[in-house]
């Protein structure tokens, strides 16, 4: 880590209306959390408040955090529980195509 960088949290939260919403952020995550309650970011949890946090993962490289953000968005909302719940294992599944389903 260079001097100039600090710990970057991912983070996903809980909204009211139970969808999630997954995030990064550089300021201290009660911080941030305390933004997203309070509407100050506007947007999508702007909406949906309160919200929860029920997940975070500190990472010591800002592009790092970033690329797992921009991954975590991506998934299913199976898979994010999977994520949420420390469930490795239905984590693994979730990942993978289930082409029954789509038949």
């Amino acid at each position: 880590m260079s001097p100039h960088e600090s710990p970057t949290t991912v983070y996903v939260l809980r909204c009211a209306d139970g969808s999630f919403y997954t995030g990064v952020t550089g300021r201290p995550l009660e911080e941030r959390i305390n933004q997203h309650n309070s509407g100050a970011l506007g947007g999508y949890t702007a909406l949906r408040r309160p919200v929860q946090l029920v997940w975070s993962q500190q990472f010591q490289q800002v592009a790092d955090a970033i690329a797992a953000e921009r991954r975590i968005k991506e998934w299913s909302r199976r898979k994010k529980l999977a994520l949420i719940d420390g469930d490795w294992t239905r984590l693994k599944q979730a990942a993978k195509k289930d082409f029954k389903r789509n038949a």
